[in-house]
């Protein structure tokens, strides 16, 4: 038996033998652990990937063109890698606040054993992703922390299972695609460009083509997990007393005896800036008539956090505590960055697309549709970077075959959500927060990807051709 821990762990009953599933997935879990390098060496290899493709069947694919648009792609995607960065600040900050905090410390004792533990962990991610995707990724890395503390349970199993819930973030109230399809004018509004209307939520994310495979995975994905438990000596768990040592310390704040530091303990400050930042946020709404987009989500995480802290200083450290996580982070996202300005400038997605849509009909161009958005989601992995890409593409193909251009729309969302489980771009802030190396559970990751890939193609082959 490996551990993590250095403390006595309490012994527990050997584990029945495996069922097939079980023992496919230990398969994967040991393949991955030696195969799979961290996650910024496989942003390089990637890079590398997409280099000898576009060289190779790009149209802009020479040596020059290919240089300048992976130097516009770093740069391009800063203000996104910032906005990330600061999201999950926010978000970790937030959740160390004591009022949540208790809140997550209820939802975990809810579980009494490594089962229950993971089916709450993987409803409860689903459920929270689908409301909005970055409050999926927090709530899911803080609950397997919390988790971790009370139940023992092979660690990067219990992370999976938390990221297994995202699968559904782009089909759900925040997915960007649908939401810049509901948005009039809005750049990334392709069925409007082409068709001359947008396309409310209504005909997007509250369809039944949309709500009944998310309510399939809702249901499927806590009881199948249940059944990819690693055996006792292929364990490995998290220290207890170490996650609680890190999520309950508090840094000494500043004596308030002094001017400087009544000014560092003033709620007043904490009240005034929240209600300026509160007001920015209605206002923002009532212009955009309520659309809830990344930059929303960032200030309410800010100001909400602030109030529940209170005082300034307590949320000063609490920020400083959080930013350890996003080191990982800063790197990569502009690499990625490089790799999506080489797949769209040069050419190379269209390529792809292409060939996808070439062999559809109107029956079948939603679900060739997603098999190109999850090739594609490899090397863009962005819902809106996606789109930018694919959209113009696969609507007016749509309009020609007389397909679906809803089934079609969500076909790119539902391609890029399966992808995202194998694809560690969306799984970097909840290996930042959990600790752990995207390795030791990316093995886990397959079945959400086969089981999610399998609901998502029946429905589009089934459902979505009989809608406009």
């Amino acid at each position: 038996m490996t551990t993590e821990t250095s403390i006595p762990v309490a012994p527990i009953a050997i584990e029945p033998k495996q069922g097939m599933l079980g023992r496919c997935t230990a398969v994967s879990v040991y393949i991955f652990q030696k195969i799979m390098p961290e996650p910024y060496v496989f942003a390089l290899l990637l890079t590398f990937a997409a280099v000898g493709l576009a060289m190779l069947f790009a149209p802009r694919g020479s040596p020059v063109a290919i240089a300048e648009a992976w130097y516009g792609g770093v740069f391009n995607i800063f203000t996104f890698a910032f906005q990330m960065v600061i999201m999950l600040v926010a978000g970790y900050a937030l959740a160390t606040a004591p009022q949540v905090h208790k809140l997550l410390i209820k939802l975990a004792s809810v579980a009494n054993g490594p089962s229950s533990a993971i089916s709450l962990i993987v409803f409860t991610s689903l459920i929270a992703s689908w409301l909005n995707w970055s409050l999926g990724l927090v709530t899911a890395a803080l609950l397997a922390r919390e988790l971790a503390k009370r139940v023992r349970v092979d660690f990067g199993y219990l992370v999976a299972a938390g990221y297994t819930g995202f699968v559904v973030s782009t089909e759900g109230l925040s997915g960007s695609i649908a939401l810049s399809q509901a948005t009039p004018g809005s750049a990334l509004n392709m069925v409007e460009k082409f068709s001359g209307h947008g396309m409310p939520l209504t005909q997007t994310v509250f369809t039944r083509f949309n709500l009944i495979p998310c309510a399939v995975l809702l249901i499927a994905l806590p009881v199948i997990f249940r059944y990819l438990a690693p055996t006792e000596v292929n364990s490995s768990y998290a220290d207890p007393e170490k996650l609680r040592t890190e999520d309950e310390q508090q840094p000494s704040l500043k004596s308030a005896d002094t001017f400087g530091g009544k000014l560092d303990n003033a709620w007043i400050l904490t009240v005034l800036m929240a209600a300026f930042g509160i007001g920015a946020l209605i206002l923002e709404f009532s212009r955009t008539h309520g659309r809830v987009d990344l930059n929303l989500v960032i200030t309410a995480l800010v100001m909400l956090g602030m109030l529940l802290h209170w005082r300034p200083a307590r949320y000063l450290n609490a920020v400083k505590k959080s930013a350890r996580v996003t080191g990982s982070l800063i790197l990569q996202y502009p690499l990625y960055g490089g790799i999506m300005g080489i797949i769209t400038t040069t050419g190379l997605a269209a390529v792809i697309s292409n060939i996808f849509i070439h062999y559809s009909t109107a029956r079948t161009l939603p679900f060739f549709t997603s098999a190109c958005a999850a090739m594609i989601t490899f090397f863009v992995p962005s819902g809106g970077g996606l789109w930018a890409v694919v959209g113009p593409l696969v609507i007016p193909a749509a309009q020609h075959l007389h397909a679906s251009l809803a089934g079609t729309t969500m076909a790119v969302s539902m391609g890029e959500s399966a992808a995202n489980m194998m694809q560690p771009f969306w799984a970097l802030p909840i290996l930042a927060i959990a600790g752990i190396s995207m390795k030791r559970m990316m093995g886990f990751m397959v079945v959400t990807f086969l089981v999610s890939y399998t609901v998502f193609a029946a429905s589009l082959l089934l459902l979505a051709p009989y809608y406009p």
